[in-house]
């Protein structure tokens, strides 16, 4: 089987901008433009609550396939900071990899989507033990096999880091793909705040705060914010949150707390994809391409594509459903998911 890879992707000329990819990506209008294929994941979705262990909850929605006999395996996939089950790039995901006869499982992280009430405690980027937990609870309650697992951006990160630890604890993950994951935070962090045009931290700082705003609707017995902290920018909020609402003593010990960098990836046990795309404005480049990968990890850079966007043509349709589900579906033929 002949595997899509990054330099395949050539959007139209107007649309090669990373910075066009980036904002289509999220935007309302791609939301509108897409096709009804592209929602079909959202019909019999079950909602559903998963143990994230120690008392956590997790929500989620799984849909299963009817277009086959037998499902070929269960996608789990992980969504963007701020993102939630329905975000556009999930749901058309799932569907596509459902018409491929895949059972599906977008999974919440802690305080995104309608989840805030849930758990008393602040969501944070290290709170990946409650996510390793979850995705026992969901091969248990799910047993189709393969199990495979994608993520964007934030959620990106968590996958490959999730991956890490499953084979460790025994959770039968076969293969996990990033789509643009965070790789070391405190670059990440920097580059929104020094290089990436103004409205990038705009965009995310607005739906962090009401998100933020939403936790303490949820619990008003809890104070988590002084108003004059969410009012701060995003490296000044995420310092006070962090020595706040964690253990970490600095900043820095909590970005190095979620970072994939350096050799972090020698750890991985399974096949593993991160695609990402050479002008993306949020992630710089220079992080994948310090990373020390084994061989059972693929880094395919892709000369265009932006920051989960990847958008093919006015449709707003992404290569990345194309380029995921050929991944999922090797792996389930028994052929190798990696190029």
């Amino acid at each position: 089987m002949n595997l899509p890879h990054g330099k395949d992707f050539r959007p139209p000329r107007l649309l090669r901008s990373g910075h066009v990819q980036t904002m289509l990506s999220s935007s309302g209008v791609r939301r509108l433009l897409l096709p009804r294929a592209a929602k079909t994941v959202l019909q019999g979705a079950e909602p559903v609550v998963v143990d994230g262990g120690g008392g956590v909850r997790l929500t989620g929605a799984y849909t299963a396939q009817r277009v086959a006999s037998t499902s070929r395996g269960l996608a789990v996939l992980f969504h963007g900071w701020e993102g939630s089950v329905d975000s556009t790039y999930v749901l058309q995901t799932g569907s596509r990899l459902l018409a491929d006869g895949w059972d599906i499982f977008r999974l919440n992280f802690r305080d995104h989507g309608d989840s805030h009430g849930l758990n008393e405690a602040l969501f944070h980027s290290c709170r990946i033990d409650e996510v390793v937990h979850a995705l026992g609870d969901i091969a248990q309650r799910w047993p189709m096999r393969p199990m495979a697992l994608a993520g964007f951006s934030l959620g990106g990160n968590f996958a490959l880091r999730a991956a890490i630890q499953t084979s460790r604890v025994g959770i039968p993950l076969a293969y996990v793909l990033a789509v643009c994951p965070i790789i070391d935070p405190a670059v990440g962090l920097f580059s929104l705040e020094e290089s990436a045009p103004w409205f990038y931290q705009a965009y995310f700082m607005r739906k962090w705060r009401h998100s933020l705003l939403l936790k303490q609707q949820a619990f008003p017995q809890h104070r988590y914010f002084e108003m004059s902290e969410l009012k701060q920018h995003l490296r000044g909020l995420t310092e006070a949150l962090v020595l706040r609402h964690t253990d970490f003593k600095s900043l820095q010990q909590y970005l190095d707390g979620y970072s994939v960098a350096g050799d972090a990836m020698q750890a991985m046990q399974i096949p593993a994809t991160i695609l990402t795309a050479k002008d993306d404005p949020v992630i710089p480049v220079g992080s994948f391409e310090t990373l020390e990968l084994p061989p059972n990890v693929e880094l395919d850079l892709a000369p265009y594509g932006g920051h989960c966007g990847f958008i093919r043509d006015w449709g707003m349709t992404s290569y990345t459903d194309d380029y995921i589900a050929a991944r999922f579906n090797a792996l389930a033929e028994g052929m190798s998911p990696i190029g």
